[in-house]
């Protein structure tokens, strides 16, 4: 049993610094963000890479499903952590987003054509949540959470990786990325996959007021 627990805390450990390396911030990040208060988050573009023979049709299509699933996953976990931890900015519901976007004839297929400046001052936003995510499973559907240390030589424990970009709506600039790979550990569907690694992203969430504040102070 302890050893079991010393196992745990330390893979816990590891996921935490793993994260921490994995995230940029950028030094101008609070003067481009001072005045933010509303970020929209939108589909995220992917690449499916299966095994399956299917036609190109429904491959893209496959593709959209899963970016409107990480899009519905992040909207999630925020609307969770809202209770929980205090954001300093609030989040358009996706539902809104989606319908402002289809209004004015951005579709996935079309969005990754217009730049943040544009869907910014489209959406009525201060900032973009955005991102790319690269699989080779359906994990929107599920996956397979069982592993063993054969898996990592075989190559089967890996799904892909995704990249979480928050960008400033008036400059365009990056402001904040964290990119992580996803494998049979990172979570059993989309939901889980970005519970997991948000949680672990959450000491460096810029957003976060506490964490704003402290800056502010230290500074």
């Amino acid at each position: 049993m302890m050893k079991k627990l010393i196992f745990t805390i330390l893979m816990l450990t590891m996921g935490i610094v793993n994260a921490q390396k994995n995230i940029y911030e950028s030094n101008k990040f609070d003067d481009l963000s001072e005045d933010h208060q509303v970020l929209a988050i939108i589909p995220f573009l992917t690449k499916l890479d299966l095994t399956d023979d299917i036609s190109k049709t429904e491959l893209k299509n496959l593709e959209e499903k899963e970016g409107y699933a990480v899009q519905n996953a992040l909207e999630t976990y925020f609307s969770k952590r809202k209770k929980k931890k205090k954001f300093s900015v609030e989040f358009q519901n996706i539902k809104n987003t989606n319908a402002i976007l289809a209004q004015n004839d951005i579709s996935f297929k079309n969005i990754d054509v217009y730049t943040i400046k544009q869907l910014s001052e489209i959406l009525g936003v201060d900032g973009i949540i955005s991102g790319n995510i690269d699989l080779n499973v359906l994990l929107s559907n599920g996956v397979s959470t069982d592993f063993n240390f054969m898996d990592y030589f075989s190559g089967s424990a890996n799904y892909g990786r995704i990249g979480v970009k928050i960008s400033d709506g008036d400059s365009g600039k990056l402001l904040w990325k964290y990119e992580k790979e996803i494998n049979k550990k990172s979570g059993k569907n989309t939901n889980d996959l970005i519970d997991r690694m948000m949680k672990l992203a959450a000491r460096k969430f810029p957003y976060d007021r506490e964490k704003r504040r402290d800056r502010k102070q230290s500074n």
